[in-house]
C-alpha cells in the first residue's frame, strides 16, 4: 500500500507552522502521528495541513494550547454538547473586547499626540499612562 501526503518540511511551508512547533503539537496531543513510510518518514495529509493552519491562527488569536486542544476535542468527535465550545467562545470573547477597548484608547491618545504635534506642540504625553490603567489591562491583577 502506497502512502500518500506531504513531507514535514512541505507541511511546514504549505501551513506556516515551523517544522519543531509540528513535533510539539504532535506531542501535546493537538495533531494526531501521522502514519510513517517504509523509510521511517512522516506523511502528512491536506487535512492535517489545514488542522496546523487553524491551530497557527488560533495561537495568533492567543487561544492558549488547552482551549485549541478543546475545540478540536469537539470538531472530532461532533456527537458532543455545543455547551463547552460555546463557554471557550464566550470567555474568548470577553478578553477580545477587553483587547479591543485597550487598543481604542490607545489609538485615541496616540490621534490626539498626533494632531498636537501638528500644531507645533507637543502635549502631554499619556501613552504610558493609558497602557498602565489596569482598568483597561488584559492581564490586570484585578
Amino acid at each position: 500500500m502506497k502512502l500518500s501526503g506531504v513531507a514535514i518540511g512541505e507541511a511546514a511551508k504549505r501551513s506556516g507552522v515551523k517544522v519543531p512547533t509540528i513535533r510539539y503539537y504532535e506531542q501535546v496531543g493537538l495533531l494526531p502521528a501521522p502514519p510513517r513510510t517504509d523509510g521511517n518518514r512522516r506523511l502528512y495529509e491536506a487535512a492535517d495541513v489545514r488542522r496546523l493552519a487553524f491551530i497557527r491562527h488560533a495561537r495568533e488569536l492567543g487561544f492558549e494550547v488547552d482551549a485549541i486542544r478543546t475545540l478540536l476535542d469537539l470538531q472530532d468527535n461532533p456527537g458532543q454538547s455545543c455547551a463547552a465550545a460555546d463557554a471557550i467562545a464566550q470567555a474568548r470573547l470577553v478578553e477580545v473586547e477587553q483587547r479591543i477597548a485597550s487598543l481604542q484608547a490607545l489609538k485615541i491618545e496616540l490621534q490626539r499626540m498626533a494632531e498636537g504635534c501638528r500644531h507645533g506642540r507637543v502635549d502631554e504625553c499619556r501613552v504610558i499612562e493609558i497602557l498602565a490603567d489596569h482598568d483597561k489591562c488584559l492581564h490586570g491583577h484585578h
